[in-house]
């Protein structure tokens, strides 16, 4: 079981980005809002931007403190446009997601975002055991606070997830036997069409059996692609019968 993991915007000055955040949070599954001192909310502005996910609007706490917004939490990260004087451990979002959901297994975790002009002070990081920074373009760095959300979350989301989508398969993969089969088809019918590969006819059909190879084709597309060559050996058929 994972305990929260909480977001936490401090000083906030634009209610907007408080309900694009949100937004942001509610589509990659995290609830816990927690604003720190924000310039202006509740806010109609706050909710028309979130979309739908005026519902962690509605039960976001709004503390006058960070000490207050952290506590409980036992791993916390503070986000970072700009390099630090101290000698700061700096994740990025993808390193800092598998840490956060690791250390959410024995407690809640908090990651901060400062307001949109100064970021995070460095008295606000000093209850920060390290600092998370989304790498960008460094001729134009500036990052939109929601935007940043967005991305952190959306790192948490995959770092909680399977890598891969496991798709249950239209059709099992083809067999060895099946696979050389279609090779030798298409051999047959690559002689009967007369087509060769002047610039490399020793290794045409070893290319070929490395296309089909990289490609691991499933029964379904083997029959398939053996039924064009037969509509091929077909119609060779059909113009020869027909003469001339």
């Amino acid at each position: 079981m994972s305990h929260p993991i909480r977001i936490i915007l401090v000083d906030t000055s634009h209610p907007g980005n408080i309900g694009a955040a949100a937004r942001a949070m509610k589509n990659m599954g995290l609830r816990e809002l927690v604003l720190v001192r924000p310039q202006a909310f509740p806010s109609a502005e706050a909710t028309a931007r979130a979309s739908g996910a005026d519902d962690l609007l509605a039960q976001a706490r709004v503390v006058a403190s960070i000490a207050e917004a952290v506590a409980g939490c036992g791993l916390v990260l503070g986000t970072s446009a700009r390099p630090r004087a101290a000698n700061w451990t700096v994740h990025d979002p993808a390193s800092a997601a598998a840490l956060i959901v690791e250390a959410a297994v024995a407690r809640p975790v908090a990651v901060l975002f400062g307001n949109e002009r100064n970021g995070l002070s460095n008295e606000d990081l000093s209850v920060c055991h390290a600092l998370l920074n989304v790498p960008a373009n460094p001729e134009y760095e500036s990052l939109n606070l929601a935007q940043a959300v967005q991305i952190v979350t959306w790192e948490i989301r995959k770092a909680r997830r399977p890598r891969v989508r496991q798709l249950a398969p239209e059709s099992p993969p083809a067999t060895a036997e099946q696979v050389a089969n279609l090779r030798a088809h298409l051999a047959v019918v690559l002689a009967e069409i007369g087509f060769k590969d002047e610039r490399n006819v020793a290794n045409l059909v070893a290319r070929i059996e490395r296309l089909l190879a990289r490609a691991v084709p499933d029964e379904k597309e083997v029959q398939i692609l053996r039924g064009v060559l037969t509509a091929v050996q077909r119609s060779i058929d059909g113009r020869a019968a027909a003469g001339p």
